[in-house]
């Protein structure tokens, strides 16, 4: 199978004169359980730096003050739970009709992985076969090993494993070079198809015919709710318009350079997720500097 390379980013939308926030993409997040209500805040907060018109957290109940309190810009949704914290049953149905009013959802960070939590995701992604999807961390626990009854849908869905999660997913052992890892990425993308955002260094991100390695990015991003971080950017990129392929490429490059501009400041050993988002309008205006 031939490749194509792709070297180029996409560009940022410019915004428009007379644009509002409803011209700028409505976010759902779906996310967070008992203990992790920051992987929601994360989330939430990113995909506002990120240019998203409008951006709405759901989350378990008995965390919902934590994740309103995470920031004043987002709205937030408590959603029904079992008692260990996680979505109940018929939590499924209840985000499926609020993600209907959505341009783009974000499921996955901080879910848990409970058996109970594996049947609400297969539930939720069979609902949300019309909204494109964004899903990382625990939504790809649960799905996994991933099979094609999620892939070939009319609208895009990106997965953005780290490692471990990836050979979870493919059921494959980890690759024990660049070359085996960007054949088994391009290829589950191709098979199930879907967009892969394969993380590490050197990203790469495929949708089975092209290929993206990302450049930017340092280790002091290897921290606790980075990933969280990068799924609220692509989320708000796809609510702008781009594409599944474009959003996770062009959110790869501004997730790495704003962890590269934070660390020219703080340093790599002190970097937390915190620290990404806040030099996400450095980045980004980098890039708005092309318009």
């Amino acid at each position: 199978m031939d490749i194509i390379p792709i070297c180029e980013l996409p560009r940022l939308p410019r915004r428009a004169p007379d644009g509002h926030k409803g011209t700028y993409g409505t976010v759902q997040v779906v996310a967070g359980s008992r203990g992790m209500a920051g992987a929601a805040v994360l989330a939430g907060r990113a995909a506002l730096r990120s240019g998203a018109g409008l951006v709405r957290v759901a989350c378990p109940a008995e965390i919902q003050d934590v994740v309103a309190l995470g920031h004043a810009c987002y709205m937030t949704k408590g959603i029904r739970q079992h008692t260990d914290g996680t979505f109940a049953a018929g939590a499924a149905q209840e985000l499926g009709e609020l993600a209907s009013e959505a341009d783009v959802v974000a499921v996955g960070p901080g879910l848990g992985r409970s058996p109970d939590v594996s049947a609400f995701m297969r539930e939720l992604l069979g609902r949300l076969h019309n909204v494109p999807v964004v899903l990382d961390a625990d939504g790809l626990f649960a799905v996994s090993p991933f099979t094609t009854e999620f892939g070939k849908r009319e609208t895009p869905l990106v997965l953005t494993p780290h490692p471990g999660e990836f050979t979870r997913l493919t059921g494959e052992s980890l690759p024990k070079d660049g070359a085996e890892r960007q054949r088994q990425a391009v290829a589950f993308a191709n098979k199930v198809g879907v967009v892969v955002l394969l993380k590490g260094a050197n990203t790469l991100v495929t949708d089975g015919k092209r290929l993206y390695r990302n450049t930017t990015g340092n280790p002091g991003m290897a921290t606790g709710g980075s990933g969280d971080v990068l799924t609220g950017v692509i989320t708000a990129l796809i609510g702008q318009g781009l594409s599944g392929f474009d959003a996770a490429v062009l959110g790869a490059w501004v997730h790495g350079r704003a962890g590269d501009l934070a660390a020219a400041v703080i340093g790599q050993t002190a970097l937390a997720a915190t620290d990404i988002i806040e030099y996400l309008p450095g980045a980004f205006r980098e890039l708005e500097s092309g318009w």
